[in-house]
């Protein structure tokens, strides 16, 4: 059950008085199921937005004729746009309901989602990525206010069952779709896939999610500063992560003004909220009273998580390998199948099963694969990923499941929508950060182990002489110049460095990915019992 604790908001508290007449729809009819459909596409379409762009940038700047700095801005205007309205959707929701804001919503997905492929510069395309942005982004925080809100409640358990498999599901089916499309249709269909979805969505939730009265009285207590401050602070900040290894963090003034200021626009949002205002946005003093804080700190290292290992993959598989995006997706298709098959059973188990319980045994699993990850080789391919993949993807579905069981269970019906903001801040910023880690982590990594192994390589010495003379050998067939082929060998020789130095620094972000796992264990461990807490 839902405890009733005080509101954590403003929104929450003006919506506190009316939270137990919301009505519940009867598990006996058919509209729950159909709204829980909807949440499971509206949650999948709004992961799926960045992670198939992030596959596809090379084929969109192609198409679009745009640079590599050009093309880095794609996913970061997306990004921008889920963050900056995920601020803004509990007082969006308390107004006008959940169900206006997801159909409108809905529509501007749609809408930017068809004339961004035929964008006539680069203006226009981020623009257009901006507005799938923020129609994508009151997706995840306003559907788990209907969960929470108005399923019946023994179907509230399934629904976030379905709520929270979206993460590994869309991660991990994005790059078999970005390269069909590139292999079957165009690269447009990047963007159009979204335009085939929406229709279907926008019907689900249209006859699954109740309608609800417009609460214009509440736009008086609106705490506007507080707003602006978070979701301005948010953005630069997420800006400057997803920037900051491209541009070398420090050494460049774009991504350290993007960073500071954020920063400062941040704190000026914390000083308001726990100092300044009586009606705050979100009320950190409260927050920071409950394990609410504890789930969300897991939350992020989860996210932190589960968006490394995704880098590790794909990138070893690419550049190692050389495998393109479809012969990738096969690869990942392994790990989003258990989804599906575990999502019913989960739920059943987590209406019955304490989620802290759930909640470790999930992180033990992701650790375990994280370190069976470890034993990675340059021989490695699709099915030596499998079994640890596998393990991962299960443990972090019921990891994952279990933290947004446990965040509901934290908060008042009134608050749902405040905590699907929180949800969304915490994944982005987790996600975030962990990627922006990785990406800086393997690639100092790599220098570091190119380095030292270079220093083996010793020119005179008997085992670098035989290497040069076996791809000598190799390379007389197609030249009898000596020194052509003298050349060519070693070049071969630096790739064999660089192929070693790169699965070396994949393997130390497996184990840093173990690392994680662990101190999210320490937190999951340290979380007071629901009981507990309730006295």
């Amino acid at each position: 059950m839902i405890r009733p604790l005080a509101p954590i908001s403003s929104a929450g508290a003006a919506l506190h008085g009316v939270a137990e007449a919301h009505p519940r729809l009867s598990a006996d009819t058919l509209r729950p199921y159909i709204g829980i459909l909807g949440v499971l596409f509206g949650a999948i379409m709004s992961t799926l937005g960045s992670r198939v762009t992030s596959f596809g940038i090379a084929d969109l700047r192609g198409g679009l004729h745009f640079s590599f700095d050009e093309g880095a801005w794609m996913t970061t205007s997306f990004g921008i746009g889920q963050m900056l309205i995920g601020v803004a959707c509990p007082y969006l929701g308390a107004i006008f309901g959940v169900r206006r804001v997801l159909l409108q919503g809905i529509l501007l997905f749609f809408t930017a989602s068809l004339l961004a492929p035929l964008s006539p510069n680069l203006s226009a395309f981020l623009v257009a990525q901006f507005l799938c942005g923020v129609g994508s982004g009151t997706f995840i925080p306003l559907t788990i206010s209907f969960i929470a809100r108005s399923l019946p409640t023994r179907l509230i358990a399934y629904g976030i069952a379905v709520y929270a498999m979206n993460s590994e599901l869309s991660q991990n089916v994005a790059a078999s779709l970005e390269g069909w499309y590139s292999d079957h249709l165009s690269w447009r269909w990047i963007d159009w896939q979204y335009c085939l979805m929406m229709p279907l969505m926008f019907a689900c939730v249209w006859y699954g999610i109740p309608r609800e009265d417009i609460k214009t009285e509440l736009r008086a207590q609106l705490d506007w500063p507080g707003i602006v401050y978070a979701g301005l602070g948010f953005s630069l900040l997420y800006a400057g992560l997803d920037q900051g290894n491209r541009l070398d963090w420090t050494n460049n003034g774009l991504v350290s003004g993007l960073l500071l200021s954020g920063g400062l626009v941040t704190l000026a949002f914390v000083v308001r909220e726990l100092w300044v205002t009586h009606r705050p946005f979100l009320n950190l003093r409260l927050l920071l009273q409950h394990d609410l804080v504890f789930i969300l700190i897991i939350l992020a290292g989860f996210r932190f998580i589960i968006l490394s290992t995704a880098y590790i993959i794909p990138n070893y598989l690419q550049s190692v390998q050389n495998f393109r995006e479809l012969q990738v997706g096969s690869v990942l298709l392994w790990i989003a199948l258990p989804q599906l098959v575990i999502v019913l059973p989960l739920g059943y188990l987590l209406s019955r099963v304490s989620g802290r319980w759930i909640l470790c045994f999930g992180t033990a699993m992701v650790g375990t694969a994280c370190l069976m990850a470890t034993q990675l080789t340059s021989a490695w391919a699709t099915n030596d990923f499998l079994t640890s993949q596998i393990i991962q993807a299960i443990g972090q579905s019921f990891a994952l499941t279990a933290l947004v069981w446990l965040a509901v269970q934290a908060i008042s019906p009134a608050d749902a929508l405040t905590i699907g903001t929180l949800l969304q801040v915490s994944r982005m910023f987790g996600g975030e950060i962990g990627t922006a880690f990785m990406q800086t982590f393997v690639r100092v990594r790599e220098q570091v182990h190119s380095n030292l192994i270079g220093l083996h390589v010793d020119g005179l010495a008997s085992l670098t002489a035989d290497r040069l003379a076996a791809y000598r050998a190799a390379l007389a067939t197609h030249t009898a110049d000596l020194v052509v082929t003298t050349e060519r060998a070693t070049g071969l020789l630096a790739q064999a460095i660089a192929k070693q130095a790169a699965v070396l620094s994949y393997i130390d972000g497996f184990q840093a990915a173990a690392v994680g796992a662990l101190m999210c264990m320490i937190l999951a461990v340290a979380l007071p019992s629901p009981e507990k807490t309730r006295a």
